[in-house]
């Protein structure tokens, strides 16, 4: 029998999440869109984490023996929509980025690693991580693409010196996180005479690591409350042992068992943008008066409305489908339906966002309303991580 109700722990996870969400992070949001640069917004979100920590929203899939809350992909969809319908950019940057992202560690981590990184994560009350993957001058779908020529793919490289490894190359400027993470899963190749799927390692390193930099912050049409930003690496020395997996076989552990956590987990941050646009639009399609009736009560407005409610709740579905999925059945199965949803979800945002510009007329085009920062922000989501045309070709391949 399938069920789609939510038991009694995963309705309070809920509502907890919903008002730490309209507490904490829709006023944050606010504040750092006002102030229009003149801080930056982890300045102002670092205490957002804080507070999101206290209530194990950073470390909702780490196991219990770690100091983590030992929940399922599925819970962390929950909370992820409820942050995304305040601010997709906080969301999607600090919570969903730190809450899965140790799926790789518990995929790829011998024990020592685990307890070490695990626990340390737990332990800090605003870890932040962040993954260091594009490059400024090398196409991001190179990295998966099927044909093995060698010449493709990321150009950071780590030369295996002794009992370290020594990390040259640069990142490009859409890093998500960078200059607020704690830690960064670096991506970088280990041998240039094998094809990126079979020579990508991933390494676990501090910001604080000498030769670690973070350079200019890459200014989005969205996500003003976010921090990307250039990333390098220059003769950047860590210890062997801060290798995930063996050398070469980064992506497996990344694309079977990180993608499906990380994936879904953002696609249910902008299933809440695509959420909070369809309801912004229907609440003030019931206030407007035209015609001297609400312009809901137009045939034109209402179907617009109507479309909108079927597409978010079938988004919803796709979400939760694929949470249940990595939850008990990781493969390339799961993590295919990580990309659909992925793909649905940021389209069914952009869909919904641009109905609301059209449902408020004149005024969702005035930057008073909200309209058009959902508008912008929907559009981040279609080319973070990996655009949706590029997903679709990884989906054939799965196919």
């Amino acid at each position: 029998m399938v069920d789609f109700r939510l038991s009694n722990e995963q309705l309070m996870l809920q509502k907890t999440a919903r008002d730490f969400a309209e507490k904490e992070v829709r006023p944050a949001a606010e504040e750092i869109e006002k102030a229009k640069g003149a801080f930056l917004p982890w300045e102002r979100c670092r205490e957002v984490v804080k507070k999101g920590k206290s209530l194990g929203f950073t470390t909702l899939l780490i196991p219990e023996e770690y100091g983590g809350e030992g929940l399922g992909c599925l819970e962390n969809v929950i909370v992820m929509e409820e942050l995304g319908a305040a601010d997709v950019g906080i969301a999607s940057a600090y919570f969903n980025c730190t809450v899965t992202a140790p799926t790789l560690i518990l995929a790829g981590g011998t024990q020592a690693q685990k307890d070490k990184w695990l626990r340390e994560i737990c332990e800090n009350e605003a870890h932040v991580l962040a993954s260091a993957g594009s490059e400024p001058d090398q196409s991001g779908s190179d990295t998966l693409c099927p044909d093995p020529d060698p010449s493709m793919g990321m150009r950071t490289f780590a030369r295996k010196e002794g009992n370290e490894y020594i990390i040259n190359g640069v990142k490009s400027g859409f890093i998500t996180n960078a200059g607020a993470a704690t830690t960064y899963y670096v991506h970088a190749r280990t041998d240039f005479s094998k094809p990126p799927h079979e020579s990508t390692s991933l390494f676990y390193v501090h910001a604080n690591t000498p030769g670690f930099r973070v350079g200019k912050r890459e200014e989005l049409i969205g996500w003003k409350t976010a921090q990307n930003a250039e990333v390098f690496f220059e003769d950047m020395r860590v210890p062997a042992d801060c290798m995930l997996g063996e050398e070469g076989l980064g992506l497996g552990i990344f694309v079977i068992d990180g993608l499906p956590f990380i994936g879904t987990g953002f696609a249910a941050c902008y299933l809440g943008l695509a959420r909070a646009a369809y309801e912004y639009a229907l609440n003030y399609s019931r206030e407007r008066i035209s015609w001297k009736k609400p312009i809901i009560q137009h045939q034109a407005v209402a179907a617009m409305l109507a479309d909108a409610a079927v597409d978010t709740q079938s988004a919803r579905l796709m979400v939760w489908d694929a949470a249940f999925s990595a939850d008990t059945n990781l493969g390339f199965e799961t993590s295919a339906k990580a990309l659909a949803a992925k793909t649905f979800a940021t389209e069914v945002a952009i869909k919904n966002a641009q109905m609301g510009v059209k449902v408020l007329g004149s005024y969702g085009i005035a930057s008073a309303y909200k309209a058009g920062k959902y508008l912008c922000d929907a559009w981040i989501g279609y080319s973070c991580d990996g655009t949706n045309t590029v997903l679709r070709l990884h989906l054939a391949n799965f196919l």
